[in-house]
């Protein structure tokens, strides 16, 4: 697959999370075989007022480059201007452009999802940042914001008009959030629509899902979002499944070990208090159908060390391990 000058051969990327796609996060998924990672989204118009820790957030570690960055905003020129930070920087390969967040503080400010209610100015902030932009410019968005308003199709044929080298639609609705079923028909919908490339997100937790949704849908790529949280291995596993050899799964004391391995990068990147806080929720998710996992995540979430979160997981592992030899 092309997105204009970038050849993809995988075509499995890590999506943008808020709060879950920092850089320690990046890095694991790309060396378990992520073939593109996208940055948490990233405010335009914090950009646009010099924010350092929205800046920060756009640092790219050598491990995960080249990368994608995700923007959003309502304004086109501010929008734009936002490009300003990415044209000269050779570890961001490509700049996209969230209409789908459906979180409540977003959408209030016509921003995220709320897009999608106003595609004549969505394709006006595509023309605008394509102006702006020396990188491929693609845009995320949802199957419609409310049952009501089902337009993923004419809103896809909207941006493609505008400019837009490549788009990514999730299979749910504002309105639906994260619950419910992905409508993957409606992504195989927009495929049909429009000649540029199409990528697939939404329900893709397992290896066979991901072969699923190629088959249904006809996309170009897929795009991973909470499968991968305490999951890295995810990409591995549909590059196995796809070549239709053996998946391999992590052990239970592999899971402890990458979370341990995360915790460690992130303290290196965040610093001691950030890591610990932020880590909480990764621990969970890599715990998660472990036994006696919510006695070690209450501990972890009590502490403040993470020397003190480290010897708990070691302790854990060790736990785990015993048990496996009976």
């Amino acid at each position: 697959m092309r997105i204009k000058n970038l050849e993809f051969k995988k075509n499995v990327f890590l999506a943008p999370m808020a709060g879950v796609t920092d850089i320690a996060f990046r890095e694991l998924c790309k060396e378990m075989g992520c073939e593109l990672v996208y940055t948490e989204m990233i405010s335009a118009k914090a950009l646009f007022y010099g924010s350092k820790n929205t800046k920060d957030m756009l640092v790219i570690s050598k491990q995960e480059a080249p990368a994608a960055v995700q923007i959003f905003g309502n304004d086109p020129l501010v929008m734009a201007k936002a490009c300003d930070f990415f044209n000269d920087n050779e570890d961001i390969c490509l700049v996209d452009i969230n209409m789908g967040c459906p979180a409540p503080k977003i959408v209030k400010n016509g921003e995220g999802s709320a897009l999608m209610k106003d595609p004549k100015l969505a394709a006006q902030i595509v023309k605008e940042v394509k102006k702006a932009s020396s990188k491929p410019v693609t845009a995320k968005f949802r199957k419609g914001f409310d049952s009501d308003n089902i337009n993923a199709v004419e809103f896809a044929k909207e941006l493609e008009q505008a400019g837009v080298d490549a788009v990514t639609v999730h299979g749910r609705t504002r309105e639906q959030m994260y619950e419910g079923k992905a409508d993957w028909n409606m992504i195989e919908k927009v495929k049909q629509a429009v000649s540029i490339p199409v990528i697939g997100n939404g329900d893709v937790v397992t290896p066979e899902d991901a072969v699923s949704i190629f088959k249904t849908t006809n996309c170009d790529a897929i795009m991973i979002g909470r499968g991968a949280m305490g999951n890295p291995w995810i990409f591995n596993q549909i590059d196995e499944k796809i070549k239709n050899i053996n998946v391999t799964y992590p052990s239970e004391e592999d899971r402890i070990d990458m979370c341990m391995e995360h915790y460690r990068r992130a303290i290196s990147y965040e610093g001691e208090a950030k890591a610990v806080r932020e880590m909480r929720k990764h621990v969970g998710w890599y715990l998660k159908g472990l036994s006696n996992n919510k006695e070690i995540k209450d501990a972890v979430n009590y502490e403040k060390s993470s020397e003190k979160v480290i010897s708990i997981l070691k302790e854990y592992k060790s736990y785990i391990k015993s048990r496996s030899n009976f």
